[in-house]
């Protein structure tokens, strides 16, 4: 097999999500099984540019499959984005002899990804890590299992202090542009309402909803809101309590407590894969993709779909979730 490549830098970038680490550990280790050398870039683009870049050996990655956050660090660069940022960049990348790049973040890692390709031809790889799922091409993105589990493990515990006392939680979730956190640990935990970004919240059909829960004697209520959500928690809590005076309201913020933590089996294991094949991608002279599974198998989607194309949101769920909770 024709090696396009001879040295492959890899960095994190954007918000971290759990299960990085691991995909950095599969990069590192596939390169040096084809006796590539691999350099650790720190800080995502800023490292790159500020030449915080460093060689890794295969120790060098050794005992971080089950730890969260990222070993390399990360940043925004908002030099960067600029002309004379990413000149610098090259720069540093070039006196290393390094002309292959693993990029794991997203959609704004891989645009400066894509830009810097474009620029330099420099074959960049694209590894989908966040917690969002909000990137099409992959049923899967690094750190969004262990995200939800964390958020049901979470609300599962408030939901017994609503039991205890006859309460309607309202828990927010992560998810600034996309509802999927607040979709998944809302159904599982069997909340009788989830506001998602996607889908516009209609404040008099959840009142009604509520109404007619309280007829029922159903007093203790789960509401799931993503951060995203146009109308935020606090404010749907205001609504409800002047509009529903003996419901007893509070709002919990679950916050960055979903982004870190061990990974789950399943981060590790698609971390674990997409790095591996992002390597294979390099030595198969394939540039500019994105390695997401869908089906179980492997996909390859150009950078610049991953960047425009969001996760299509199937509100067939939101259906379900009223069934359910009635």
């Amino acid at each position: 097999m024709e090696k396009k490549v001879s040295k492959i830098g890899v960095m994190t970038s954007g918000g971290d999500s759990t299960g990085m680490n691991a995909a950095v550990r599969a990069v590192v280790r596939t390169s040096l099984y084809h006796n590539i050398e691999v350099f650790g870039i720190y800080r995502g683009f800023s490292g790159m540019i500020e030449d915080d870049i460093h060689p890794m050996e295969s120790r060098s990655v050794a005992n971080i499959i089950q730890r969260g956050g990222t070993i390399l660090k990360t940043a925004r660069s908002k030099e960067f984005k600029t002309p004379q940022g990413r000149q610098t960049a090259y720069n540093n990348l070039k006196k290393r002899g390094i002309n292959g790049l693993v990029v794991i973040g997203g959609d704004g890692s891989f645009k400066g990804a894509q830009i810097f390709s474009n620029e330099f031809d420099i074959p960049c790889i694209g590894i989908p890590g966040t917690i969002d799922k909000d990137i099409a091409g992959s049923d899967f993105t690094i750190g969004f299992d262990t995200a939800v589990n964390t958020a049901v493990q979470a609300i599962d515990k408030i939901r017994d202090t609503a039991d205890a006392h006859d309460r309607l939680f309202i828990v927010e979730v992560m998810g600034r542009d996309a509802g999927y956190i607040a979709l998944h640990s809302g159904i599982a935990t069997g909340a009788e309402n989830i506001l998602v970004p996607e889908s516009e919240t209609d404040i008099e059909d959840l009142i009604q909803s509520l109404t007619q829960n309280e007829k029922r004697k159903k007093l203790v209520n789960l509401i799931v809101v993503a951060e995203g959500e146009k109308i935020g928690a606090n404010e749907i809590a205001a609504v409800i309590e002047k509009r529903l005076p003996n419901v007893d309201v509070r709002v919990c913020v679950l916050g960055h407590i979903q982004r870190g933590g061990s990974p789950t089996c399943l981060d590790r294991l698609i971390a674990s894969r997409m790095g591996y094949h992002a390597v294979e991608c390099l030595l198969l002279g394939k540039q500019n993709v994105m390695v997401g599974i869908l089906n179980n198998k492997m996909n390859y989607l150009p950078l610049d779909k991953a960047i425009k194309e969001k996760e299509k949101f199937n509100n067939d769920w939101l259906k379900i979730v009223k069934i359910l909770s009635s």
